[in-house]
């Protein structure tokens, strides 16, 4: 089928998604005395909690925006220019920053990755392992690894993840020059073919310092088919929302994640990792909410790279609280100007009322219709069609049928509301634990498993 007519129909299906909803919403209401069942203060609260979530209908609005303004099934990227005569005079330093727990899952991934770039053609790179315990790679023209000093202290008092990335950019530590790019991996990233055409096209055009693309969780073995399936609208997201704002407004208006990030090393140590505590936690959102304000360029990279998704639900739970108090502390910091970190603060009002307005759904509270569509079927069809539509992108590349298709898309009901609980969970959480902002290294060793396991 071409791929301009699976758009359509995948654009047709979401608008359907949205009609049927706002209709069963609309209909439920008919001859109903909210006041008789549930009394004024209950329906005053919900009320206002189903208005407060309103503004979170911005991200619903980009979305959409994304899946519409952008094929859902874009051809195979292709080089813009061959390979001897791009820019790629300039070095790539390809960098995995890691605790050093999974040794061997760091060294069969760099090597994984190598064979990738040497068949693909590319010279001028390196592997660069960033690590706070001494993994023991062999190193090589192309393998670098850079142990971070137990003494190692940033000039703010950056943390975790951010202190390692700091360590790189230091005098003396960083091998690279502001002309160079930077492509940043977790420990589990696979480089695909497709994302190295991206990247390559990307630092050819020369417009951008910033960049990021789609990835994807279910392309290899799946340990935790549950964690799997929830990390599918993460694919969603990054077909809608990352697109849009990346590719239309060249700004990373909703969030900036961890990996697959191309940097020019010149603005990345303009921006530089050294936040102090606050921004720590993640690292990767307050660094992409600076370098924005900062006035850098972004935009979206073709292709994919695959991950893998958390090998448990207890792991889920607190990678998702781990973020929920990130983002808060990118909202609420006074180093970032309002306008560059509002979003933050929609997001993290749009997670704590997430109870409420499935309640206020469920009790049937007397708003305008209009609420209940834009609030109970937009944004929840939505939501759905991001489960199912990420699902679908991320179980491509197993070929699985249209049978499973269909499968997928009846057990994604469940899954929503499983993954709701979970989402809540993580929240909720963190409200409540504020005070203990540790950074969770969650488990990533399939045949392996690490000395310990903490927060630290």
């Amino acid at each position: 089928m071409h791929r301009y007519i699976k758009h359509f129909l995948s654009i047709c299906v979401l608008f359907t998604c949205i009609a049927t909803l706002a209709y069963q919403i609309i209909h439920s209401r008919q001859a109903f005395n909210p006041n008789q069942e549930h009394g004024w203060f209950v329906i005053s609260l919900l009320c206002i909690f189903h208005v407060l979530w309103l503004n979170t209908w911005i991200f619903t609005c980009v979305n959409i925006a994304g899946l519409i303004c952008f094929n859902n099934f874009p051809d195979k990227p292709v080089l813009k220019q061959s390979l001897r005569n791009s820019a790629l005079e300039r070095c790539m330093c390809f960098r995995v920053v890691t605790r050093g727990t999974y040794p061997q899952l760091v060294k069969t991934n760099i090597q994984r990755n190598i064979k990738q770039c040497t068949e693909f053609g590319l010279s001028n790179y390196v592997f660069e392992v960033v690590t706070d315990k001494l993994i023991g790679i062999k190193e090589g023209l192309n393998v670098r690894e850079v142990v971070v000093p137990d003494s190692y202290q940033t000039k703010h008092g950056s943390r975790y993840k951010a202190r390692a990335l700091q360590y790189c950019l230091e005098e003396g530590v960083n091998i690279l020059s502001d002309n160079d790019w930077i492509i940043h991996l977790d420990e589990e990233t696979l480089i695909t073919e497709s994302s190295l055409i991206g990247v390559i096209n990307f630092i050819n055009d020369g417009q951008y310092e910033f960049g990021q693309g789609v990835i994807t969780y279910a392309n290899e073995e799946i340990v935790c088919w549950i964690a799997t399936l929830a990390d599918s609208v993460r694919v969603g997201v990054d077909y809608g929302m990352l697109r849009f704002s990346l590719g239309i407004l060249h700004r990373p208006m909703c969030n900036w994640k961890g990996s697959f990030i191309v940097a020019n090393a010149g603005a990345e140590r303009s921006v530089s990792f050294d936040f102090g505590p606050e921004g720590s936690i993640t690292e990767d959102c307050y660094f992409g909410m600076k370098a924005w304000e900062k006035g850098y360029r972004f935009n979206f990279i073709e292709g994919e790279m695959w991950e893998k998704s958390t090998f448990s639900i207890m792991d889920y739970i607190r990678q998702r609280r781990r973020w929920v108090l990130g983002i808060s502390r990118v909202f609420l910091s006074p180093n970032i100007k309002f306008p560059y970190r509002w979003t933050m603060g929609v997001l993290t009002v749009s997670q704590l009322s997430l109870p409420i307005i499935l309640l206020g759904l469920c009790a049937r509270i007397p708003l305008h219709p209009t609420i209940h569509v834009i609030v109970g079927s937009s944004q929840s069809a939505v939501i759905y069609f991001l489960f199912v539509f990420g699902s679908m992108k991320s179980f491509s590349n197993r070929r699985p049928g249209w049978c499973f298709y269909l499968f997928l898309c009846l057990i994604m009901c469940p899954v929503v509301l499983i993954v709701g609980i979970l989402e809540m969970s993580a929240t909720y959480w963190a409200v409540f634990s504020q005070s203990q902002t540790g950074f969770h290294i969650v488990d990533k060793g399939i045949t392996e498993k690490p000395d310990t396991v903490h927060i630290v």
